[in-house]
């Protein structure tokens, strides 16, 4: 078997610039490098009830995201998680096997049982288990995963283990955790905190459809303080995201210009974010009008989604006929 690869992404709206460094960027050269499969994680989005028209929207907007940033279906296997039967086959068997004791411990169920008391549904339960079924149904070697979901891992490692141990069998790999090590940026928010993301609120984030006039207001109301008072001081964590920004879509002259301004006291943050914002949309700019191209084609859209269905069941019908034939479903 080669070197295969599996991640997925929730369509929970459009992606921003923590996920373009995140993830996308990273796809891009997995792509190249080993055998993968990206899909758009529309089961998943079910245990926050999403309306059907949220939902057909965000996977067609996601899966045009994904191609506008540069993933190449010809190279990689890009799909939608609900076109794959034998994904919902596989977290069956797969929940056969799963104790209740196990999934209530999982961390991220608990925090989000606490959160939303009044949704704690068994997609949110079995959440662990149809992560594994993901990636167990291509067979998959390494995962990208990030900190938050490293626990899941762990589980899909253990569903893996188990079934072949029951069965008397070593058909499924267990998959190991795929690090881009330095290679990862993290991306700020605007809000002041950590990272950019949607749960922090829209605010925070620069998402790659944003226009210009969008994005410079989101800039420009981004947190920020008083100002340096003694020269060379730490600047606290909303102007250290500013400068790593700047890091990110400027020039190293431009960024460096303004480090040494506030090193010495003399930052102005408003010329700061004016030029953030230049730069911001500079680069945001050839990604979002090929996603508007790309978006507005639905023919291409229905395309990309047919040939990667195509590719994905032929991978996952072979690791459920051979799943069925393991667990004693055979043709009488």
């Amino acid at each position: 078997m080669t070197n295969r690869i599996v991640s997925g992404i929730r369509p929970t709206g459009n992606l921003h610039l923590g996920n373009y460094f995140g993830a996308v960027k990273n796809f891009l050269k997995l792509q190249e490098e080993s055998d993968c499969f990206f899909f758009i994680a529309d089961y998943h989005s079910l245990t926050t009830h999403p309306t059907p028209e949220n939902l057909n929207y965000n996977v067609k907007q996601v899966l045009a995201e994904f191609v506008a940033c540069g993933l190449d279906p010809e190279k990689a296997t890009l799909y939608i998680q609900s076109d794959i039967p034998e994904t919902a086959e596989l977290y069956l068997f797969l929940n056969m096997n799963a104790y209740l004791g196990e999934l209530m411990r999982v961390t991220s169920f608990k925090e989000k049982a606490r959160k939303n008391p009044n949704n704690v549904n068994a997609g949110l339960l079995t959440y662990p288990t149809l992560m594994a079924a993901d990636i167990l149904i291509h067979r998959a070697e390494k995962v990208p995963v990030g900190k938050d979901q490293e626990q899941h891992l762990e589980m899909t490692r253990t569903f893996a283990s188990r079934f072949n141990r029951m069965y008397k069998t070593d058909f499924f790999p267990e998959p190991v955790a795929y690090n881009f090590g330095e290679e990862l940026v993290k991306v700020p928010g605007l809000d002041g905190s950590g990272k950019m993301g949607k749960s922090e609120g829209e605010g925070n984030a620069i998402f790659l459809i944003d226009d210009e006039k969008t994005i410079s207001k989101k800039i420009m109301r981004a947190v920020t303080d008083a100002g340096p008072t003694e020269a060379n001081q730490t600047p606290p964590q909303a102007i250290a995201n500013l400068f790593a920004l700047l890091d990110i879509v400027s020039t190293a002259d431009t960024a460096a210009f303004f480090r040494e301004s506030y090193a010495n006291c003399t930052i102005r943050y408003g010329d700061l974010k004016k030029q953030l914002a230049v730069d911001m949309n500079n680069f945001v700019a050839p990604i979002r009008e090929r996603i508007i191209d790309v978006v507005s084609n639905d023919a291409l859209i229905s395309k990309i989604a047919a040939t990667g269905r195509e590719k994905a069941r032929e991978s996952a019908s072979k690791t459920i006929e051979e799943v069925r034939q393991i667990i004693g479903f055979k043709t009488i």
